[in-house]
């Protein structure tokens, strides 16, 4: 985890994110919270990390989404040196 990120106000947010009850009220809260840009990244990084678990080509990821090969390298260095939470949350969806 990075450290830098770890503040008490920082936790606050996460905290608040997490009592979000609904798709409705999430989208209430993050519209508000980003821009139309920054909630267009969030998604397009999300679907890129989907498409590399699904073993799909870069080619055929920039295609469909539209993520420059930088975004697409970026999601995959998470996925495979991060900290595990793009698959975390990909498992829990797929349930």
């Amino acid at each position: 985890m990075n450290k830098k990120l770890e503040t008490a106000e920082m936790d606050e947010l996460l905290r608040a994110i997490l009592s979000l009850e609904t798709v409705e009220e999430a989208y209430e809260f993050f519209e508000d919270l980003c821009t139309v840009n920054e909630m267009v990244a969030m998604k397009q990084r999300f679907e890129v990390a989907k498409m590399l678990r699904e073993e799909r080509t870069y080619q055929d990821i920039a295609d469909e989404t539209g993520a420059s090969s930088a975004t697409i390298s970026r999601v995959n260095r998470a996925l495979n040196y991060g900290n595990d939470g793009y698959d975390m949350v990909l498992k829990r969806i797929s349930k």
